[in-house]
This record gives structure tokens, sequence and C-alpha cells, in this order.
């Protein structure tokens, strides 16, 4: 295990390397100039190229590229254009916000995807089958960002049952267990938007297998035996059916985390999708090139969790 381990260790370094020169790149060619929110007719140009020079943004490309990355390498992604802020302090100052949304829509997608699957797998060619399939699809099909506005309007605005948008109700000024509630209470709406996607494709994948499974011959064996139902289909089949949906629990992370870009703004979440999000608006290319840096690894880190967990669970893979 550990050799299979280190040779995809070994394969995801030159990918690293390669998405950050790709990133750089775009980065540096895209329109537009990092510096063009501070020109306005009172500004003396040739402060402003002194500013330029100051900040190597006259350099060539290989130059600015290998300043970068040896920097990057140190933990530290520079600092913003506006403001000379730390990257890294913006990055860390919203990280725990966006890993406790990623999170809980992580874990909502399996604990609702896959009971929706067995039970639409269970019932084949009923009203619930199609009820199932049929929330999958929209699921699958309905962009984030009407969801979003449609739950908003809905359950916030309407019914008033949960806050439109933001992490904590500031006025209230809660501390201890009624602050977390509060998290709780306005964490509700963005996880469900955030996870819907995903239960769905939880769903149909957990569903296709089931339906494989329940063909086989040992299924049928079981059956004969007199095994009750729920015993051949949760001890046998779903323990079985369960092995492929192993390939898509790592995937899921990187999946949510660049979903979360849309959520959080439509629910003016303080993660960094939000900061991802303006920082495009602001042309802050160093926080865009440390966000698209964390997203790669994290599909790296997502692809190597899957590939382990399926030699887990089927040793043949390893070999």
């Amino acid at each position: 295990m550990l050799k299979y381990i280190s040779k995809r260790l070994l394969i995801s370094i030159p990918v690293i390397i390669g998405i950050t020169i790709l990133s750089f790149i775009i980065m540096k060619l895209s329109p537009g100039d990092p510096l063009a929110n501070f020109i306005n007719p009172s500004i003396n140009m040739a402060d402003l190229e002194k500013s330029r020079q100051a900040l190597g943004l006259n350099d060539p490309l290989y130059v600015q590229y290998f300043k970068w990355i040896g920097q990057v390498a140190k933990g530290n992604f520079g600092y913003t254009y506006s403001g000379n802020h730390s990257i890294s302090g913006l990055i860390l100052e919203r990280l725990p916000n966006t890993v406790i949304l990623t999170l809980s829509a992580f874990v909502m997608s399996f604990v609702v995807g896959i009971p929706l699957g067995v039970i639409g797998a269970v019932k084949k060619n009923t009203r619930t089958d199609y009820g199932i399939t049929l929330m999958s699809l929209v699921g699958v099909a309905i962009p984030s960002f009407f969801f979003g506005l449609l739950v908003i309007y809905v359950f916030a605005l309407i019914l008033g049952i949960f806050p439109s948008g933001g992490m904590v109700n500031i006025r209230a000024g809660y501390t201890g267990f009624a602050y977390y509630t509060d998290i709780l209470h306005h964490l509700v709406l963005p996880a469900v938007v955030l996870s819907l996607g995903n239960i769905a494709s939880v769903s149909r994948f957990t569903r296709s297998n089931m339906l494989d499974i329940l063909k086989e011959d040992y299924i049928r064996t079981a059956k004969a035996k007199g095994l009750r139902n729920k015993a051949v289909i949760y001890r046998h089949a779903l323990r079985n059916a369960l092995i492929p949906v192993v390939t898509i629990f790592g995937l899921s992370i990187p999946f949510l985390f660049s979903g979360a870009y849309i959520t959080e703004s439509i629910f003016n979440w303080p993660g960094m999708g939000q900061l991802g999000i303006r920082a495009i608006q602001d042309r802050e290319y160093g926080i865009i090139m440390a966000l698209n840096l964390i997203t790669a690894t994290l599909v790296l880190t997502g692809n190597l969790i899957s590939d382990i967990l399926y030699a887990i669970v089927d040793p043949r893979i390893r070999h």
C-alpha cells in the first residue's frame, strides 16, 4: 500500500508544477491591468510606473514566475495590490468558514444521496423510483445560483424560517452555545444548495450499482435461503454496491469546494469563494492564483483519497 501511495504522490508533483505554470501564464496574459483601479485624473503616472517597478510587474514573465513560486514554496502567496494585505492571511482567515460549509454539504450529500439511491433501486419502476429519479435529474440540471435564489425567496422571504444570508446575526450579539446554534441556522440553506448536485449524483450512482448487484446470483441465493429482505439489501447488496461509490467520495471534496464560489456569493457567506469573486472583480491576480493552486491541490488530493479507498476495499487494484 505504501508503494502504491508513493507512486501516486510522485505522479502528482509534475501535475502541480504544470498547473502553477499554466495558472500563472493565464493570469499574466489576461486583459486588464492590476493597477487599473488606482488610475484617476489626480494620480501621477510616474508614481504609477514606480509602483509597477516595485511590484515587479515590468520583469519578464519567467522572472515573475520564479519569484512567485519561490515565495509559494515558503508558504507565502504574496500581498494584495490594494492595501498590501497578506494573501496567506486573507485565505487563512476565511478558510475555516469554507471548510464548515463544504464539510456540511459533503456529509449531507452521502447521508441523503445513498438512502435515496437504495430506495430507488429497491422500488424500481414505481412512483417512488420515478420521483427520486426526477429529483435527481433536476438536482443535476438546475443551476446553483438559481436554486439559491429560489430557496432564499421561499424559506427566507416568504416563510421566514431561515436567514437570507451571512454566517451569524451580528446585531443579536450571541455568545457561547447560542452563537454556534446561530451559525447552524445560517448554514442550512447554503449547505442544501451546495450539496444538491452532489446528492443527485450520489443517488443516481448508488441506484445504478444497487440494480446491478440485485441481479447477482449470490443475492438470489440469499433470498432462497430465507433471509429477510432487509438483511439481503443492507448486509449483502448495499455493502458491495458502495464499493464503486468510493470513487466519488474523494472527488466530492474539490467539487464542493469549487461550487462554494457561487454559493458563498449568493448567501454572503464569508469564505474563500466570496474572496475569489472579489479578487476577480478587483484584478487581484495573486489571490486568484493562490486559490487556483489550492483548488488544484484539492482535486489531486481527492483523486488520491479515492484511489486509496478503492485499493482498500478492492485489493486487486493494488497489484
